[in-house]
């Protein structure tokens, strides 16, 4: 049997990854999330009992000891008018050597080469990023705006992040079965109780996890929408399409150093406006 992951995968083990996993059908069995390896390798164990197909978003293969991949600038020179530009990744950051998606994918048997073929006896991973994939799937011009920034209060975050619920039920109930998921109802229920941004910040993670799963899922199934941004030698990104609606404009990236240090808390505030002007190069 053929199970299906989604990995919203913190870089470092002190922040949460977010967790899903699908059965063959497709349907969502489990999500959650996690801190170390240990707690993600148990989830994996209780939740697969044969081939994975793993969907994670963090970087798997990282050569480059400077700069950012191949990858990374294909998706910032397709998607970055949508606000979805790709964050830099290379050797030179204690984070990235080893990256710890490559560690998962050696622990648990997972083939990260994107010309290896899903099947009953091997299990495979492939690196995805979920902002160009809602800008694809959902036909948006800009990235939903429902993570915690400056200048978003609560409100305008659970906003946002009813808006995300909605288009993944719309387009990811089948097969996913979102809303016969009573992990799912919890999720929405916790969105539209949120009081504080912190509990927003709960969910958050679980969320890209389960859309992860679903791009898992077409991966898995052979869909002919998936495009791999890259190569096997210096790192790719999987995505499920071309965006089908002209770009909003892209917004002012002042506070990029913010976002880095939201995504990687360990990064000095220097670290993150070095971060910041390769970013805003691209």
């Amino acid at each position: 049997m053929t199970t299906y992951l989604g990995i919203d995968l913190a870089w470092a083990a002190r922040a949460r990854t977010g967790l899903a996993a699908l059965d063959e059908d497709g349907r969502l069995v489990a999500s959650t999330s996690a801190i170390t390896d240990d707690e993600i390798a148990a989830f994996v164990d209780a939740h697969t009992s044969g081939a994975v197909v793993a969907a994670i978003d963090a970087p798997l293969i990282v050569p480059n000891a400077t700069g950012s991949r191949v990858a990374e600038q294909l998706i910032t020179r397709e998607f970055g008018r949508y606000n979805a530009g790709a964050y830099p990744s290379n050797r030179s950051r204690p984070l990235f050597d080893p990256p710890r998606g490559e560690t998962l994918c050696q622990r648990f048997g997972w083939d990260p080469d994107p010309a290896t073929p899903p099947g009953r006896d091997r299990s495979v991973a492939i690196e995805v990023y979920p902002h160009p994939a809602m800008v694809v799937l959902f036909a948006l011009a800009t990235v939903l705006p429902y993570k915690a920034k400056r200048g978003r209060d609560v409100s305008a975050l659970k906003t946002a992040f009813a808006s995300l619920l909605d288009h993944m039920e719309r387009v990811c109930d089948e097969p996913l079965g979102l809303t016969a998921s009573p992990r799912w109802a919890e999720i929405r229920s916790a969105v539209a109780s949120a009081e504080r941004i912190v509990d927003l910040d709960r969910v958050e993670d679980e969320v890209d996890a389960v859309l992860c799963a679903y791009l898992a899922w077409l991966w898995g199934t052979g869909s002919p929408t998936m495009r791999v941004l890259g190569d096997v030698d210096s790192g790719y990104i999987v995505v499920p399409g071309t965006a089908s609606v002209p770009p909003a404009g892209r917004t002012p990236r002042a506070d990029l150093a913010d976002e880095f240090r939201t995504a990687v808390p360990s990064l000095t505030r220097q670290e993150a406006e070095r971060l910041a002007a390769i970013a805003r190069q691209r």
